[in-house]
């Protein structure tokens, strides 16, 4: 139909409309990208830039103040926080210093503008073919820029900000710079930033004396620290660096032979470091030092009463005990020493500080056993007994408890003296509930005991909870002429450039005599019979002036072993985490044996004198016929303990089991053993015991 239909290709005119050129085009969709480009720009710079953080603080560090721990003669126990150290001089490290992290990190460093497509998309396609996250694909310009200036969260708006920084790091620093400041500000584990700083905590050396082995293993802590930290994960972290070698012969830097060279050669770790069971004891501190001064502000250095020598004594003593009798189920073991003012020298609160961080040297609450009996008969020898007042090993019933012997047999009258020797338990349950268990409570808490003190019968024979350091303070009265003292390990809280922020005053909590003669002077002479003749034999020390008591608790489940020369007490403990028993260790085996073998090596190094006589005595007192003597005419009344020279380790007594009572009508109060104090025969009196010189530190 004329003048019907729809005209197509026309213009006003009619005439047709002449196509565009390939140029004009290629002109044409080059401008509509560069449009939505614009476009796409300005959206991902509003979404992603927004809140990019201030790049002015490149050079700010936001860091915890460190504290930094010495030992009472200057050296480094541990550092906590975070230690920064002055920045390394890339050009005075060796060349496979930085060779290393460029190798294991970003081998083309210098080949790209701040992100790596073609390490993004090898990352990518390793991930997608092993189904989860196996290889990354940061630059080290984009970890540098995460460590400055990004949270670690995983999302795409941090992704993204990560690259956008790590292109303006590359347009405003050269190659060089941006290397420098990542060795210098990136983080190595152990509280390090840093290379120099890491230098210094893992290996006590500045980087640019870092040998090959050193240097790789420094660069393979960067994925991840705490996993391949040659301290706790010593094997793990020799694995990595055995990769990072490889990777440095791959790229070139070292040769076959040098990689050969520092595989043979041993990378060792700092002793401080290695120490770990020293830290049990900065922990202990830590929380001392913010009641002291607060919340740190600043960097400080806390000069302490530790001695790192002891410390590695006491190490090596526990170790050594603890592998010798796994057999028996000896797990766990905590150590304390003290000297005569308190000071701990030594502190071992666990069998592994990296497999378990709590301390069970202070808190862990275990029974006390028979090492509690000391308190049981100092209370009776201030109520009127002696060493030697005759007391009757009998069959004994207190309400309905019927504490029993580890012999099982009762051995008749004795001296009190060779009752501590024996460890004999009749004795101490029947004497605690003559003098009052209360009284026997207050004497224990007026030496240091800081626990809970239960008033039921067993509590004579340890059924007590206890801590190490409690044990150790509390015995320390009897080790330095009575006096009561509280054990703490700081002497003094500075600066770096020296500004005393805490000194622990002469006066602050002080010695306070807690124990008056002639009780501390027949207190010590019986337990130095525990020693020579008693539960203890197995721990005396030939040539040296020591006292001490065991305690097993029933089943074996603990055992403890507190002893003492003049100035110096050390209080050991063995058991197990879960509580259950372990196989026949009494007082006298494993601690015992612990406890010799730290002060067969502490005491050549503490020059220690005879245990001090103490405060003088009432005026007319004549010291009675030595122990010793006594016990030695006595002999092994129980039988049960071999002859010291057999090698066999004492048994000590187990405490009484509570859970299977007697329910019987409780018996008339004379069918208990009475315990009257009778004076001995007079006798001449042997030349008074020298005063020992105070002991100095």
């Amino acid at each position: 139909m004329a003048g019907s239909g729809f005209s197509f290709g026309r213009g006003d005119g009619g005439q047709p409309k002449s196509a565009r050129t390939p140029l004009q085009r290629l002109l044409y969709w080059g401008a509509v990208l560069a449009v939505w480009g614009v476009i796409f720009l300005v959206v991902f710079f509003a979404v992603f830039a927004r809140d990019l953080p201030d790049t002015s603080a490149l050079y700010d560090i936001d860091r915890q103040p460190s504290i930094t721990y010495l030992d009472r003669n200057g050296a480094l126990i541990a550092v906590r926080g975070s230690q920064m150290a002055p920045p390394a001089d890339l050009d005075a490290l060796p060349d496979y210093v930085p060779a290393a992290f460029i190798a294991i990190e970003d081998r083309r460093f210098y080949h790209h503008p701040g992100f790596d497509p073609i390490g993004m998309t090898r990352a990518v396609a390793a991930n997608m073919r092993a189904g989860r996250v196996v290889q990354g694909g940061s630059t080290l310009t984009q970890q540098l820029a995460k460590n400055l200036f990004l949270s670690p969260d995983q999302n795409l708006k941090r992704k993204m900000q990560e690259l956008m920084l790590a292109v303006w790091l590359e347009m405003k620093f050269s190659k060089e710079e941006i290397l420098a400041l990542y060795l210098n500000r990136v983080y190595f584990g152990a509280g390090a930033y840093g290379i120099e700083a890491a230098s210094q905590r893992y290996f006590d050396k500045g980087a640019k004396d870092l040998t090959v082995g050193e240097a790789a293993l420094l660069a393979g802590l960067l994925k991840a620290p705490s996993r391949y930290s040659p301290v706790s994960e010593s094997e793990r972290a020799a694995a990595r660096a055995t990769v990072v070698l490889n990777e440095m012969v791959d790229a070139g830097v070292i040769s076959p032979e040098q990689r050969a060279q520092a595989v043979t050669e041993p990378v060792r770790v700092s002793r401080t470091l290695a120490s770990q069971h020293a830290q049990y004891f900065v922990d202990w501190l830590d929380k001392q030092i913010r009641e002291l001064v607060g919340e740190p502000t600043e960097d400080m250095i806390v000069e302490t009463t530790l001695d790192l020598t002891l410390q590695t004594s006491a190490e090596r003593a526990v170790r050594r005990i603890l592998d010798r009798d796994r057999s028996k189920g000896v797990q766990q073991a905590a150590l304390v020493a003290l000297d005569g003012e308190g000071r701990v020298r030594a502190m071992i609160g666990g069998a592994s500080y990296a497999d378990s961080q709590f301390n069970r040297a202070v808190d862990a609450q275990r029974q006390a056993g028979s090492a509690w009996k000391p308190f049981v008969y100092l209370t009776a020898l201030e109520s009127g007994y002696t060493p030697e007042t005759r007391v009757n090993d009998a069959p004994v019933r207190i309400g309905n408890w019927s504490p029993r012997n580890y012999s099982g047999a009762f051995a008749g009258e004795m001296s009190l003296a060779n009752a501590v020797a024996q460890s004999t338990n009749t004795v101490a349950a029947a004497m605690a509930d003559q003098i009052g268990r209360d009284n026997v409570a207050r004497t224990a808490r007026r030496l240091g005991i800081t626990s809970r003190i239960g008033l039921e019968p067993a509590m004579a024979l340890g059924a007590v909870e206890v801590s190490p350091i409690d044990m150790a303070q509390a015995y320390d009265a009897f080790a330095n002429g009575g006096k009561r003292v509280r054990a703490y390990g700081i002497s003094r809280i500075r600066t770096p450039q020296g500004r005393v922020i805490y000194q622990r005053a002469s006066r602050e909590s002080g010695p306070v005599q807690a124990i008056s003669n002639p009780y501390l002077y027949y207190q010590n002479q019986m337990l130095r019979g525990v020693m020579t003749s008693g539960t203890g034999r197995s721990a005396a020390i030939a040539g040296r002036d020591t006292a001490g008591k065991t305690g097993t608790t029933s089943d074996y489940k603990d055992a403890w072993f507190v002893g003492y020369t003049g100035g110096f007490v050390t209080a050991v403990w063995v058991g197990k985490d879960d509580n259950t028993p372990m196989r026949g260790v009494t007082g006298g085996s494993s601690p015992a044996a612990i406890w010799k073998a730290f002060m067969e090596a502490a005491l050549p190094r503490l020059n220690a004198p005879a245990i001090p006589n103490g405060p003088a005595m009432p005026e007319g007192w004549q010291p009675p016929s030595p122990v010793e003597n006594l016990i030695g005419s006595i002999g092994d009344l129980f039988g049960d303990n071999p002859p010291a020279d057999e090698g066999v380790d004492p048994l000590d007594e187990p405490r009484p089991e509570p859970e299977q009572p007697r329910r019987e009508p409780a018996p008339a109060r004379d069918e208990v053993p009475v315990l009257r104090p009778t004076q001995p025969q007079p006798e001449p009196a042997p030349p008074p015991e020298k005063k020992a010189d105070a002991l100095f530190f």
